[in-house]
This record gives structure tokens, C-alpha cells and sequence, in this order.
């Protein structure tokens, strides 16, 4: 695959936007829509500054990972490695 240089302030589509981020459609609409990812009306058409993208996609991953850690974190409290290598969870 190629790469592609852009300023941090390039505006992209609102397709590309979700090309970008691995979206759908409606995904990118509910996103811009409900005001988590700002967006400007050009036309009739949402431009989307690549910079508003990032930091998205930074606070999601970051936000997801939060999420991921402190499940695996009650899941060792909780015993429940165990339970999956098919031994019972122990009680305490």
C-alpha cells in the first residue's frame, strides 16, 4: 500500500472521513450528527477536518483500551481465566 502526506488541517470528505476511521455510512452520519466529530457544510455537502479525525480516533482507541484493561482486570479478580481452561472458578 501506498502513503499519503496531509496537512493536519486538510478537510476531506465526509466519505472519506469514514474510509479513514473503517465506518459505515450511518456510523459517520450518527458520529457528525451528534456532534462527536465536528464537520462544516460546504455546499450541501460535510467536510471534515483530518485534524478532528485524529484526535477522534486517538480518544476511541484510548477509550476502548481503558474499557478492554479494566475487563481483564475483574476478570483475573474474578477467577475467570481459570474458568476457561475448564477448571471451575474458585470461590473465595
Amino acid at each position: 500500500q501506498g502513503a499519503t502526506i496531509a496537512s493536519r488541517n486538510a478537510m476531506v470528505t465526509s466519505q472519506e472521513a469514514a474510509e479513514f476511521l473503517g465506518i459505515s455510512r450511518p456510523t459517520r452520519v450518527k458520529l457528525l450528527e451528534g456532534g462527536q466529530i465536528p464537520y462544516q457544510m460546504r455546499g450541501r455537502h460535510r467536510r471534515v477536518m483530518l485534524a478532528d479525525l485524529i484526535t477522534y480516533q486517538e480518544t476511541s482507541r484510548r477509550v476502548r483500551r481503558e474499557a478492554l484493561d479494566s475487563m481483564v482486570e475483574d476478570a483475573l479478580e474474578a477467577d475467570l481465566y481459570q474458568a476457561t481452561l475448564g477448571q471451575p472458578p474458585r470461590t473465595r
